[in-house]
């Protein structure tokens, strides 16, 4: 009786002061998918952003490339990455900040990025 109440008071403590973590390790993400064609600018101030494989859940998603106007001016987009066995999701990077992509953004085609994140009230000043 006396080693079932040590065993439960120190699985008690154990829960109390212990972390249990779960996770799913996805890999790698496929190759990148070859695309041929790539639809013309929609006009000036507009970056490419090429396609991408993204986690979602416990599987990866593609997101094809697509035209973007960056954040804010001199905003330049860092691509994901998978390196060391952890993925790195794409953001925005320049003088004002880092600024990730949120894929929520991405039903407004024509903005899904621009004026999005850090001083967006300062820059829409800026361009009024």
């Amino acid at each position: 009786m006396r080693s079932k109440i040590m065993t439960l008071a120190l699985l008690a403590a154990g829960a109390a002061f212990g972390q249990v973590s779960i996770g799913v390790n996805l890999g790698a993400p496929p190759p990148p998918r070859v695309v041929h064609v790539r639809p013309h600018s929609p006009g000036a101030g507009y970056s490419w952003v090429d396609g991408y494989w993204y986690p979602s859940g416990n599987h990866y998603v593609w997101h094809d490339g697509y035209w973007t106007r960056p954040p804010y001016g001199g905003a330049r987009w860092m691509a994901p990455r998978y390196e060391t066995h952890q993925y790195y999701q794409g953001y925005w990077e320049g003088d004002r900040g880092k600024i990730n992509h949120d894929h929520r953004w991405d039903k407004e085609r024509d903005h899904r990025d621009y004026n999005r994140g850090k001083d967006h009230d300062d820059h829409d000043r800026d361009h009024r």
